[in-house]
């Protein structure tokens, strides 16, 4: 009788298992758009609509995913944020190019991730559980990843691999940018806080380099926007003291495997979980709660994508976020 109900336990705990496995499956394909009101600008100014997409790791043979992204230029945004990971396949640059194309119409800026350098290899879907979860590996393949970036920088998206730019949006008004390389593979660098040559931009669409206090021709920019792929403290504390007002990442997949109740286990880097995806502040609360005066802003995207070895998701969909940014009530 007792080994009965053993058997019996380890059925239905089996059962509970492949189900979740499923669904898990299931979720890294209900794709979403998460959307929030930021009251940031100063007081008078118009709303600027900004679309941050973070972690898409696409394949070809993904094409859910490519309509999904394909469809999120109807959102109408100001200004496009990629916050990297855009690779999931070592012939992913024509598909990338293909459905993030109605996007870079419009004034954006990137940095790239990890998985933008080098191909995905087969890991250890347990090591996703670690805090930190960085290996040394020597059989990684090379991306073209140079060819991604001329794309973008030829479509008037501002390059911030470990520099200053500025963004012009469409009504003439200018965001100023700082960014930084990868953190997760230690290519990070701060920039200087100084003028530097501009690159100029095919369609006009971003000026050369300015200091972060003011754009080229010397007056304050609407905004100072800080992006980095993975949100390390040492990277956010650094963005924080040089003046930004907000702060975009991704990386950390909002935890991907979450609990209900619980949330995220794991962010992938030294960001608590508490923070693994949304709108925050750093390092306390909120600009716009009680104690949050010395804070900046902080929106973690959960990210599009998985590995394309292990496609799962559980209590975190797939995401991109629309960010209103509003005039401050005064």
């Amino acid at each position: 009788m007792a080994a009965r109900s053993a058997l019996t336990t380890l059925a239905a705990l089996g059962g509970a298992a492949a189900a979740g496995l499923a669904y898990a499956h299931l979720e890294s394909k209900l794709f979403t758009v998460r959307r929030y009101t930021v009251p940031i600008l100063a007081p008078g100014q118009r709303p600027v609509r900004v679309l941050h997409l973070s972690d898409l790791h696409l394949t070809p043979s993904q094409h859910i995913k490519q309509e999904w992204v394909r469809s999120l230029a109807g959102l109408a945004p100001d200004v496009v944020i990629n916050t990297g990971d855009n690779f999931g396949h070592l012939r992913s640059l024509g598909p990338l190019l293909d459905v993030l194309g109605p996007l870079m119409e419009v004034p954006g800026a990137f940095v790239m991730g990890s998985n933008d350098y080098f191909a995905p290899t087969f890991k250890n879907p347990a090591r996703y559980l670690l805090p930190d979860a960085r290996e040394q590996r020597d059989d990684l393949v090379p991306l073209p990843t140079e060819s991604l970036a001329k794309a973008f920088r030829e479509a008037g998206w501002a390059d911030l691999t470990n520099r200053r730019d500025t963004i012009t949006l469409r009504d003439g008004r200018v965001l100023g940018l700082v960014g930084m390389d990868d953190p997760h593979l230690d290519r990070d660098v701060m920039p200087e806080s100084r003028p530097t040559a501009g690159t100029g931009s095919a369609k006009g669409r971003h000026a050369a380099d300015a200091d972060l206090g003011g754009t080229p021709d010397g007056e304050d920019p609407l905004l100072r926007l800080g992006v980095v792929h993975a949100p390390y403290q040492r990277v956010l504390n650094q963005l924080r003291a040089d003046g930004t007002d907000m702060v975009f990442a991704g990386h950390t997949h909002g935890g991907q495997l979450c609990l209900p109740g619980i949330g995220a286990l794991v962010t992938n880097c030294d960001l608590d979980r508490g923070r693994a995806s949304g709108l925050h502040g750093w390092p306390g609360p909120r600009p716009d709660e009680d104690g949050g005066e010395d804070s900046t802003w902080l929106h973690v995207s959960a990210g599009a994508g998985t590995s394309p070895y292990w496609q799962l998701r559980f209590a975190c969909r797939p995401e991109a976020t629309l960010l209103t940014l509003t005039a401050k009530v005064s």
